[in-house]
């Protein structure tokens, strides 16, 4: 299914992407290929055949995305979309061995912060793990759905938190939530705590630096580099003092180079998962090797239509695996730049 969801991006064209009868024909088409193997796998699990099922389900979870990817507001076939992808997540972790881990841990003033903690298939007794961190306007569901398949084969843990709709005190900023969760695994007997890497998309891309700059236990970062606070702030700074300064009339070191590095390995996803710039980022990779540091960067292959852009996000997920296995110890290193 993942191969087939790929090779379909592969061949979408803008001219067949712009087309809302194409749109919408494979939009119903993958919510009806979804919902086949979600009753698929009710039926294999109702007979008895567990592995069958869960297979089932993690097609269905892929298609489902697809699904998404390629859906608009407004939509009527993907009007219940998050409550199906929730619901084939349930059954999915009904039947997952290991299981996916419903976690709560205390977070400040008591508030209790909830996660999800999907364990390494192979491995040691203790192994890496990846703190995921959601996008605000993607539900934590679909980011669930697109990473639990694409780290089935790799030998890291997987703990999914969403930062911003935290019942923490509206005070606490979200790298300070996620500290709470950095003490969590370290306290874990199957985490490998010098081997604890962060990936933010979207939003979560900034919080997942600012952590890293925070926090030193962090070995890898998949972030925006600091990249997205640095441009607001100084655009900031412009509209206050009145002071207008073009892009190109900016120097390349002090454009969008933010003023501090962080010390760990990072990756830099352009486009939504970062809301980083192709050149923005070629800008940071180029200061950091510069300066002797490990930066990389991937650029995937989007295309833009007049509703919005689509990507190859099984491409995309299968990268930022690998290159978080490589980081981590147990994967080949990849190019510091590479596009998809």
């Amino acid at each position: 299914m993942r191969k087939r969801a790929s090779e379909f991006f592969e061949s979408l064209s803008v001219a067949e992407l712009a087309r809302e009868t194409h749109r919408q024909l494979w939009l119903s088409d993958w919510l009806r290929v979804a919902e086949d193997y979600w009753t698929s796998a009710e039926f294999a699990r109702a007979s008895g055949s567990d592995r069958i099922a869960r297979e089932a389900w993690m097609c269905s979870l892929t298609a489902f995305e697809v699904a998404r990817t390629l859906s608009c507001p407004g939509d009527l076939a993907a009007s219940d979309l998050a409550d199906k992808v929730g619901l084939s997540l349930r059954s999915f972790s009904d039947e997952a061995d290991p299981a996916i881990e419903r976690v709560e841990i205390d977070g400040f003033d008591g508030a209790a912060l909830t996660g999800y903690f999907l364990p390494a298939l192979r491995g040691g007794p203790s192994a890496s793990t990846v703190i995921c961190i959601a996008d605000e306007n993607i539900p934590l569901a679909s980011m669930m759905s697109r990473l639990l398949p694409a780290s089935l084969r790799r030998k890291m843990s997987l703990l999914l938190v969403d930062a911003e709709h935290s019942p923490a005190p509206r005070l606490l900023k979200p790298q300070h939530i996620i500290q709470c969760w950095m003490d969590y695994l370290d306290a874990r007997p199957d985490v490998d705590s010098q081997r604890i890497a962060i990936y933010g998309e979207g939003t979560g891309a900034r919080h997942a630096s600012r952590l890293a700059l925070l926090d030193r236990r962090i070995a890898a970062a998949v972030c925006d580099g600091g990249l997205v606070t640095s441009v607001m702030r100084r655009a900031s700074v412009r509209w206050m003092t009145g002071v207008g300064q073009s892009v190109h009339d900016a120097s390349p070191a002090d454009s969008s180079m933010p003023p501090r590095r962080i010390a760990c390995p990072l990756l830099v996803v352009v486009g939504d998962r970062s809301m980083v710039r192709e050149q923005e980022a070629l800008e940071l990779q180029a200061g950091y090797r510069r300066a002797g540091a490990d930066c990389s960067v991937v650029v995937p292959n989007r295309i833009a239509y007049p509703r919005g852009e689509v990507d190859n996000f099984i491409a995309v997920d299968d990268f930022i695996v690998e290159w978080l296995d490589g980081k981590l110890g147990a994967g080949h290193r990849l190019d510091p730049v590479t596009y998809l």
